[in-house]
């Protein structure tokens, strides 16, 4: 007797979720997202709008997304992920639908239900696919791990009570001290 085979999803599958249904799609394979929650969301917002701010005000070409945006990482049909903030430099990367390869820049907020696609997965798959640099927020612990992939640096860990240069731009940094929490 054979072993059932497991399915293998692509973006098609991901557009036919039913409205509402947040996923991503990671080497084939559906991973369901549970609904942020309030503190995520502030957390978010306050990191989107610090560097939202600092782009308008020094006229960068960068563009930051909050998610839901559509991260297609290896610009192929089993990878689609939607960090919870994006950085891209190149606009050619940007079209209608989200970004086609490596963000400059990603910013997960860790929940207790997928911390390790953040610390694991998704650390593996952002590195091997060119992003620069990838934070992980963890709220629970009120940390955060910087990994800047261009630098002999692996892991720099911060707290909340830290100002973190962001190491893609030459005078940003997040005052994780000042966000309103």
């Amino acid at each position: 007797m054979s072993l059932p085979q497991e399915r293998t999803y692509t973006i098609e599958d991901i557009y036919n979720l039913p409205e509402g249904t947040r996923a991503e799609l990671i080497d084939g394979q559906i991973y369901y997202m549970a609904p942020p929650g309030r503190t995520h969301q502030r957390i978010s917002g306050e990191i989107f709008t610090d560097i939202k701010n600092y782009i308008r005000s020094s006229n960068g070409k960068c563009e930051a997304y909050a998610a839901p945006f559509a991260v297609f990482l290896d610009k192929d049909e089993t990878n689609y992920f939607e960090p919870d903030i994006s950085v891209i430099c190149d606009p050619d990367k940007l079209n209608s639908k989200g970004c086609y390869g490596a963000p400059d820049w990603i910013i997960e907020i860790v929940s207790p239900s997928n911390a390790s696609h953040d610390y694991i997965t998704k650390l593996y798959r952002y590195k091997v696919a060119g992003v620069r640099e990838y934070w992980i927020v963890n709220p629970a612990n009120q940390t955060i791990t910087v990994y800047f992939f261009e630098s002999e640096m692996f892991a720099q860990h911060y707290t909340f009570d830290n100002a973190i240069k962001v190491n893609i731009y030459d005078d940003l940094e997040i005052d994780f001290s000042a966000l309103i929490l």
